[in-house]
């Protein structure tokens, strides 16, 4: 044991350590660079660490045993080896990294040894306590962690008004101040620059948002120990979106099955409209820029600790073991006294053994090893008093002599007494009815292949594991069994204590083979390896934060070139130009997404007049709006019917046919017919001269593209100029319709040339069946057809092949440059993920050799985008926009001269 009394020459440097002020750098509203300088307290100085970056393993108790000397001077410490986080030290290569612990201890210090305990724990185990205090640490751990959050994470809801699982906000604050104090423990510890930091389990969900606070670019993950519950459970709690929310602000988070992190998903999906994608065996969720991985992976044990404890003292309990149950099937049980471990279930079932076969009476024995509850309540006391009566009604019922069917043991237990236990034991019973992981069988099978008396072909275990624990999908070979069926349990039973001892070697084999192999090194190995690869990109990230309460705290994360646009910048570049096209989306970019009347009002009319005025200017609206709705509004004289189809071909020569003619089916799904026409334009048809309509010269772009019409005076278009064949659309509104009506809380949106089938207000799940279903159905019956189908956010749309905005764009620029008016500056603004095709075209503008332009490509809104430039809302639009327009008319200069090859870019 290492003693905690000494010198402590350094206690002034600790001091200062300690007390210093927290450094929290990037604020949650300013940009994070959040590179801490090193600090200058002893205990995180950068000398020493021989260019070795550092992992800290956060967890609610640190890795060590404390108890007061003999003389009661001072504290003694030891390395807890049955610790998950002290054996996963051998999954760190300790040649790259160095390992730190922060944590609670379990006992109590005072404060005038706090110092003292602290900096010996820093100076022999490379631990740093955070000191709670008796009262916090009963309200977060015992109150909400153990009474509120733990039932429910198994499931468990407080029906009744009185339960103590119901939520109380006292409790809440204690768990979020616990939380704080951890983070402020590591703003200490931490160094931004190479460090990483891995939280564990349920103790500490709030701490992930607290850290991103404070270091934007945190390298964090999170393994949660715990199940995790389906959505209807985790929905029900108050403060689900916090912890939701902080789960999201790691890099990487573990469970243990597929099972709980599939419930994960589905809280982020019905709960913040988050999907996740997979690939190459990886799961991820896409997070305001960031990727988050999902990793799926059950921890393990380190056999050899308990192999290499078979000496001496485990040998000789183990002989007096075999002595004591010789002639006797021995199942073995360990479990805490617990709700959820099924102690009950297990002794019931043996008594239904016992009570249907006779033959066992005698033979058949259970040592039940049960550990001390972790916390106090009526419930366990209750749980407490009955198991006693049941483990006493069974061996009054069936002993006799020196047989007891059950032997209870509640006490301490040595690692040479529990090993010589499982060494011994047949059948390992596991009835737990629902547990986050639970290492008994796992132990139990290495013990067993580590009895050094048994030759190797005669090794052999059984299990019987609930199916509602996390090791159950990794033991192929375990009898499998609901643990709240107790004749279930009692069949399990029954079949493992008859089974030939040639099948259960074969299971053994099977077992030992997986057990030996996925260590809990093995498994810190992978999580790390995963955690280093998500986060290799962090020193180029450019992140801030969003939102000040848990509940909406997120970070944001750009490229690193990505910058809020400057309006002098631009409008000096604007002013030089001699030929301007300015690309601008309608809704969310000229108008707010959220207004009731999406008509442009007066001011947007008149700045779009201004800019139109501007004989140097070419202005296009690319909106995913009908046609006729932009028409209407942005020229009301202007009209798409029949009418236009029948005056044009009557104006044509009879030998002539139209130069141009559309068939859709209206929105209406009738079979409506709407034809235009557009003759050749002529080499002047986007000329700079002026036209009475102030709105003459401007051009639109309706559904996202696929219509286009370059000045008021002229015919609209479809994207490919000539007839369009839209009669596959008879073939897939019928079908769309049909899903429609089976998926509650669906819609249709028919458009002129493309179909869209919403499941936004459905339930997430079926909502998704349904899209991947109605995909696979689309795909096959339109494959001849010229037409593609996507799944979007929450969408299937079936459309023309090519139809986007950036087709549109590359129209547009194609057909200025062919008339010797390509411009050398364009504006390009849209606000979402449709106007990505367009700044995706002004990427191709900027490497082109032919266009020597200013390209100002700009996002509304600051959120990830493939455009270099974002604004803050459609008010900032507004009055950039304003701004131009007010610019003087016809100033015209020469064209700018290239920066080099191409486009030179702002």
């Amino acid at each position: 044991m290492q003693s905690a009394s000494g010198s402590y020459r350094n206690l002034q440097a600790l001091a200062e350590g300690f007390g210093g002020d927290a450094l929290a750098e990037g604020g949650p509203l300013s940009f994070g660079d959040s590179r801490r300088k090193p600090s200058r307290n002893s205990i995180d100085s950068q000398e020493g660490r021989n260019g070795k970056s550092r992992f800290i393993f956060v967890s609610n108790h640190l890795p060590v045993r404390c108890s007061r000397s003999a003389d009661d001077s001072c504290w003694e410490f030891a390395w807890d080896d049955d610790a998950l986080i002290a054996q996963a030290k051998g999954g760190i290569d300790e040649e790259e990294h160095e390992v730190l612990y922060v944590g609670c201890l379990s006992v109590e210090i005072d404060s005038h040894e706090q110092e003292m305990v602290a900096l010996e724990l820093f100076t022999t185990f490379n631990c740093f306590p955070v000191f709670l205090g008796s009262d916090l640490k009963d309200r977060y751990y015992k109150g909400f962690c153990k009474q509120q959050l733990w039932p429910m994470l198994h499931y468990w809801l407080p029906l009744s008004p009185n339960s103590a699982s119901r939520f109380d906000p006292d409790l809440w604050q204690a768990y979020v101040k616990a939380n704080k104090m951890f983070s402020d423990k590591l703003v200490e510890v931490i160094s931004m620059d190479d460090d990483f930091v891995w939280i564990h389990d349920y103790h500490l969900l709030v701490l992930p948002s607290l850290l991103r606070k404070r270091f934007h670019r945190l390298r964090c993950g999170l393994f949660l120990h715990s199940p995790f519950p389906s959505s209807e459970i985790w929905r029900t709690f108050p403060k689900r979106e916090e912890l939701l929310r902080s789960l999201l602000n790691v890099d990487l988070i573990g469970f243990h099955t597929f099972d709980y992190a599939r419930h994960f998903l589905s809280c982020c999906s019905r709960m913040l409209g988050l999907e996740h994608v997979t690939s190459r065996g990886s799961i991820m969720i896409e997070y305001y820029g960031r990727d988050i991985g999902v990793k799926i992976m059950p921890t393990g044990v380190n056999p050899d600790r308990f192999l290499d404890s078979f000496g001496d003292d485990t040998l000789w309990r183990r002989e007096e073991l075999l002595n004591q149950f010789q002639g006797q099937m021995v199942l073995i049980g360990v479990d805490d006294m617990d709700l959820f471990k099924g102690i009950e279930l297990k002794l019931m079932a043996v008594e239904r053994v016992l009570d249907h076969h006779p033959e066992w009476r005698g033979k058949l024995v259970l040592i039940q090893v049960t550990n001390a509850p972790r916390s106090s309540s009526k419930d366990i006391t209750e749980l407490h008093d009955f198991v006693l009566s049941v483990a006493d009604r069974i061996n009054k019922k069936y002993s006799h002599g020196s047989y007891l069917p059950v032997v209870w043991v509640e006490r301490p237990v040595s690692l040479c007494e529990k090993i010589a236990l499982y060494s011994i034991a047949d059948v390992a019973v596991v009835t737990a009815t629902r547990d986050g992981m639970n290492l008994v069988p796992y132990e139990y099978v290495v013990c067993r292949q580590g009895a050094p008396d048994i030759p190797a072909e005669q090794k052999a275990s059984m299990l019987v594991v609930s199916e509602f624990v996390g090791c159950s999908p990794s033991l192929s070979g375990a009898i499998r069994v609901n643990p709240w069926n107790v004749d279930s349990v009692a069949d399990g039973i029954y079949s493992a204590i008859k089974m030939p001892l040639h099948d259960r070697h074969l299971r053994h084999a099977k077992h030992w083979r997986y057990v030996s192999t996925h260590t809990a090194a093995f498994w810190v190995k992978s999580f790390v390896s995963d955690l280093q690869r998500l986060t290799r990109r962090h020193t180029t990230m450019k992140c801030y934060g969003l939102g000040l309460g848990l509940d909406t705290f997120r970070i944001v994360s750009l490229g690193e070139n990505f910058r809020r646009l400057d309006p002098i910048i631009l409008m000096n570049t604007y002013s030089r130009a001699s030929k301007r096209l300015l690309l601008l989306d309608y809704d969310g970019t000229l108008v707010d997404q959220t207004a009731i009347d999406n008509k442009p009002n007066a001011e947007v009319l008149k700045m779009v007049q201004g800019l139109c005025a501007d004989p140097n200017n070419f202005v296009f609206i690319i909106s995913g709006r009908a046609r006729t709705e932009l028409s209407h509004w942005f020229d009301p004289s202007a009209k798409v019917t029949d009418t236009t189809l029948q005056n044009s071909e009557a104006s044509q020569p009879q030998h002539q046919p139209p130069a141009y003619q559309t068939e859709s089916t209206g929105p209406s799904g009738a079979g409506e017919t709407l034809h235009a026409q557009v003759p050749s334009p002529p080499h002047s048809s986007m000329s700079q001269q002026s036209a009475p309509n102030p709105l003459e010269r401007l051009g639109l772009a309706a559904e996202h593209g696929y219509f286009l019409r370059y000045q008021a005076s002229q015919e609209w278009e479809n994207q490919s100029g000539g007839h369009a064949d839209l009669g596959w659309k008879d073939m897939v509104i019928p079908i769309l319709e049909v899903y429609t009506e089976s998926t509650d809380g669906s819609y249709l949106d028919v458009k002129e040339s493309a179909l869209v089938w919403h499941y936004k207000d459905a339930d997430p799940d079926f909502g998704r069946w349904q899209a991947k279903e109605l995909l696979d159905h689309l795909e096959g019956m339109l494959s001849n057809e010229a037409v593609v189908v996507t799944v979007g956010q929450a969408i299937v749309e079936v459309k023309p092949q090519g139809a986007s905005k950036g087709a549109a764009v590359d129209r547009i620029l194609k057909k200025l440059a062919d008339e010797g008016n390509a411009p050398d500056f364009v504006l390009c603004i849209g606000d979402d993920r449709s106007d990505e095709d367009m700044f995706i075209a002004m990427e191709h503008v900027t490497f082109s050799p032919h266009l020597t332009t200013e390209v100002f490509a700009c996002t509304v809104g600051q959120k990830p985008s493939k455009a270099p430039f974002y604004m803050n809302d459609t008010a900032d639009v507004a009055s950039l926009l304003a701004r131009l327009s007010e610019m003087p008319h016809n100033r015209q200069v020469g064209r700018l001269k290239p920066s080099g090859k191409g486009m030179r870019r702002v």
